[in-house]
């Protein structure tokens, strides 16, 4: 599972709360700067133009990075990857090594979770889910010109908000068994 081991190391290498990162990563660009920075300093080649030290990098960059970041982590073997477009990046890489999942859910289940997760009233987990979803609309439409809740980006659609967290679970282990992934 990428996402939150991804979260986790983020966070260790910026001097931030897993909570904090796992908050506001998808939304806050300063953060994404931060963790860019993070990156840079393992391998300034990848952002860092020649004669160059001091520009900031840009979001094609970070889009560049997240790319590799995924292709990498799928070639590795069988691999969850959270969000950050991936269904979209291993599909223009024409893997069918890979099963796209949607989770949906009823928008009043989402909020319900996002209120009891971030602790916060219900106007402001609406706000923050929306903004969120919006922003996550806009990236992948912007990077890899697709819409991102169109289901023909995906194999399986699960709708936690019938099945429930455990159903969908079955539901992706049933379909990874049924493409000859063994015991998924």
């Amino acid at each position: 599972m990428i996402d939150n081991e991804f979260i986790e190391a983020v966070a260790s290498q910026a001097g931030l709360p897993a909570e904090t990162v796992a908050a506001h990563e998808e939304r806050a660009p300063s953060l994404m700067e931060r963790l860019v920075r993070t990156l840079a300093t393992a391998s300034p080649e990848m952002f860092v133009p020649a004669g160059s030290t001091d520009e900031e990098p840009t979001e094609a960059q970070i889009v560049k990075v997240t790319a590799r970041v995924i292709a990498e982590a799928a070639q590795h073997g069988r691999v969850v990857l959270v969000g950050r477009g991936a269904q979209a990046v291993l599909a223009s890489a024409g893997s069918d090594e890979a099963l796209h999942v949607w989770v949906v859910a009823p928008r009043a289940a989402r909020l319900a979770t996002l209120m009891k997760r971030l602790n916060l009233d219900e106007k402001a987990a609406a706000t923050t889910m929306d903004d969120t979803e919006a922003n996550r609309d806009r990236y992948v439409q912007r990077w890899h010109g697709r819409r991102r809740q169109d289901p023909a980006n995906y194999h399986l659609a699960v709708n936690t908000g019938f099945v429930g967290y455990e159903g969908a679970a079955d539901l992706v282990v049933s379909a990874a068994r049924q493409r000859g992934w063994g015991s998924a």
